[in-house]
């Protein structure tokens, strides 16, 4: 006797097809990136400029340790150079959606993604 796949009836198909429709839908609002927000960014925990990110453009933060390079790209923000030697600033990648930062503690700056509903949790 050998195992055989149940025959589906048709309110499986549609389960499965609900089911389908399901995830599709909640990755791309989960995965996939909007450019309607800002990029904040701050020198010594100062807000020094608002960009919007739909709008691809380079900054310079400057910090106690030297230059902060900042790169807005494709709805996207992430810190491209910092002088740091460890280059952790750089490793954090790219921030994309509302409330997430990036911080570069040794150079005192930092760019954060605002808008959306979300807390600020750092004044907290």
């Amino acid at each position: 006797m050998s195992w055989r796949w149940p025959r589906l009836k048709p309110g499986d198909w549609l389960l499965l097809l609900g089911l389908s429709a399901l995830c599709l839908l909640s990755f791309q609002r989960l995965w996939t990136t909007s450019a309607s927000g800002e990029v904040q960014l701050s020198e010594a925990g100062r807000v020094v400029l608002r960009w919007p990110l739909r709008l691809d453009r380079r900054f310079a933060l400057h910090g106690p340790l030297g230059v902060t390079s900042v790169e807005i790209r494709a709805g996207r923000a992430r810190i491209a150079s910092d002088p740091s030697p460890r280059q952790y600033c750089v490793r954090q990648g790219w921030i994309s959606r509302p409330g997430e930062i990036a911080l570069c503690l040794p150079n005192r700056t930092a760019i954060s993604i605002a808008g959306g509903q979300h807390d600020d949790t750092l004044a907290y």
